[in-house]
């Protein structure tokens, strides 16, 4: 396990704006609503214009002691201004918020389908817990970015206009020092805004450690525990946590710091053109109600734009926290249509197997992992002939694992191809080769249900006599009638209450009953004792013809059971697959 300075710390993608195309082309599938949010706020925004001018009209009447004169449709006018403000922020809050819910809801399925693509674990993988604080936490926060940040800036942008547009028919003068202090807030918004992103990125990156210190910790509690190290591990945790915490405060105080000098500066500019109203007043230039209709205009003025730092703040997290997703969701694995030299036409895409499994090649594969300065596979060629199996051995580390996902279509090669078929495997075709392929890995995941639900889980309509074959065949049959209820019996996640043994041998079920035309077995008999293991490994030769088998092993006893052996080390084949046996 990493230390704590090391978690969370990924390769750094393209900053991203609050105005990125990758970040707006992902409103569009709430567009109506985003359109519904933005239409309301601008009709209060022309609702508030005229109930300051009525208002203001009312106040000069009563000053002037006209108060009785003032008709009454004007009073009845601004009650039913004041609600139907009161409804449209209500619309406002409404469809901003199912904008966001849309947006969130949609992002988080794009990422989740593109992490189950093929070579989501190249190059540049952002760790699983920073995706998931990023998924869970960061996407929440983009709900105020859509919600209310981007209906905002809309108004920003047009309210202020429309408001020196109304002032300047009352009164230019006064219309032109507003537009000459208007600039002062966006211009102190520029200043902070640049802080306040690197702020909000080292929060989300203080964070991310968290997460991945954390994660890893409980990865390797059964370790910890075993060695007594439990304890040891306090410490790094405080270290993380308190990191996160000091960032977030800074956070807050930058917060705190902008609205301040934002408060100022717009309390400052309203005074100024309150000032100037007043010595004009005075002087008898003006008259009482456009000064009052200016005055109270004027805070409305810089409101839609502070609005706009303060929801910029309150939105920076899920920014910086989406730096991160939409990296990931943009080094998607494109399809290059990459092939051996053949007649194209001539082969449609994966073709239907002949009996006893099917041909597969493995062509000068390379894959990288990020951290690691050598490739986990170099170069690596393998010919898988239908029916036939063979063996690869090696060291730990040495890749077998890594040509295993390769072969099954899970993890995406950085160079080479590989070709189920007569047709090179692209992700157009991997839905339909994950129907014919089945992998028995070495620490199989077993979900909350009966064994016989896990054991059918890649065939759900196998009936019992295939279901009880599968398990004789993977050594299982006699510890599940053990159990107090058989095949029946329900199994905690992970496969709680089931040895290590057990549950690989009903992983190795589950992939015999799939009755696929391949078969990737890596390590089968790890967790096995002696007399089990030789029960698989006669399972095992027994295959031989029926399916398509890549054996991944240490022992042996069981490689000498296949066709051919392929020896592995670092990543490099250093012994061709060489006939051991057989047919």
């Amino acid at each position: 396990m990493g230390g704590p300075a090391e978690a969370g710390h990924g390769g750094q993608g393209r900053r991203l704006r609050p105005f990125d195309r990758r970040l707006l082309g992902r409103a569009a599938v709430a567009r109506r609503t985003l359109t519904v949010c933005v239409a309301a706020g601008l009709a209060a925004a022309l609702l508030l214009l005229t109930q300051m001018t009525l208002l203001a009209a009312a106040i000069a009447g009563a000053a002037e002691g006209r108060l009785d004169q003032v008709p009454a449709a004007v009073a009845v006018a601004l009650v039913a201004i004041v609600a139907a403000r009161a409804g449209l922020a209500q619309v406002v809050e409404v469809s901003g918020r199912r904008t966001a819910t849309r947006v969130m809801s949609a992002l988080r399925a794009e990422l989740v389908e593109r992490r189950l693509r093929p070579g989501a674990d190249g190059p540049g993988r952002v760790s699983s817990a920073e995706l998931a604080a990023g998924a869970v936490q960061g996407v929440d926060g983009l709900e105020t970015y859509f919600a209310r940040y981007l209906p905002q800036v809309v108004l920003a942008v047009v309210v202020p206009v429309a408001v020196l547009c109304w002032c300047a028919a009352v009164d230019r003068t006064s219309a032109l020092v507003m537009a000459v202090t208007l600039p002062v807030v966006p211009a102190f918004m520029a200043l902070i805004g640049g802080a306040a992103g690197a702020r909000a990125r080292a929060n989300f990156q203080a964070l991310a450690a968290l997460s991945s210190w954390f994660l890893d910790v409980v990865r390797g509690l059964p370790t910890l525990r075993a060695f007594n190290r439990g304890g040891a591990q306090l410490a790094g945790i405080r270290e993380v946590t308190d990191r996160y915490r000091r960032t977030t405060m800074g956070t807050l105080r930058l917060s705190f710091l902008s609205g301040v000098v934002l408060d100022l500066a717009a309390t400052l500019s309203t005074a100024l053109v309150a000032v100037t109203l007043g010595v004009r007043l005075v002087g008898g230039s003006l008259a009482l109600r456009p000064a009052l209709t200016v005055l109270l205009l004027v805070p409305e003025l810089y409101a839609p734009v502070r609005a706009v730092a303060t929801l910029f703040h309150a939105s920076a997290d899920g920014l910086a926290a989406t730096e991160r997703i939409l990296d990931t969701l943009d080094r998607a694995p494109a399809v290059d249509g990459r092939e051996p030299p053949r007649n194209r036409s001539a082969t449609p895409p994966l073709q239907k197997e002949r009996r006893g499994g099917v041909a597969v090649g493995v062509c000068a594969v390379t894959v990288r992992y990020p951290g690691r300065a050598a490739p986990a596979l170099e170069r690596v060629d393998l010919d898988l002939q239908a029916g036939e199996l063979v063996a690869v051995v090696g060291g730990s580390g040495a890749g077998k694992t890594t040509l295993g996902r390769v072969v099954l279509g899970l993890t995406r090669p950085d160079e080479g191809v590989v070709v189920a078929g007569g047709r090179v495997l692209g992700d157009g075709d991997l839905d339909r080769w994950r129907e014919r392929v089945a992998w028995a890995s070495q620490h199989p995941a077993l979900v909350p249900g009966t064994v016989a639900a896990n054991l059918a889980l890649g065939r759900p309509g196998a009936g019992t006599a295939a279901t009880e074959e599968a398990a004789r065949l993977a050594g299982a049959d006699r510890f599940i009638q053990r159990l107090p209820a058989g095949y029946d019996t329900v199994v905690g996640a992970g496969g709680h209450g089931l040895s290590a043994g057990q549950r690989q041998r009903l992983g190795l079920a589950r992939a015999l009953l799939r009755d696929a035309a391949l078969l990737v077995l890596d390590e089968p008999t790890v967790h096995l004792d002696a007399a089990a293991a030789a029960r698989v490994a006669a399972s095992v030769a027994a295959l031989r013809g029926t399916r398509t088998v890549l054996l991944i092993t240490h022992d042996p006893g069981l490689a000498a059971q296949a066709d051919r052996v392929l020896r592995l080390e670092a990543g490099r084949v250093v012994a061709p697959a060489l006939a051991v046996g057989g047919r």
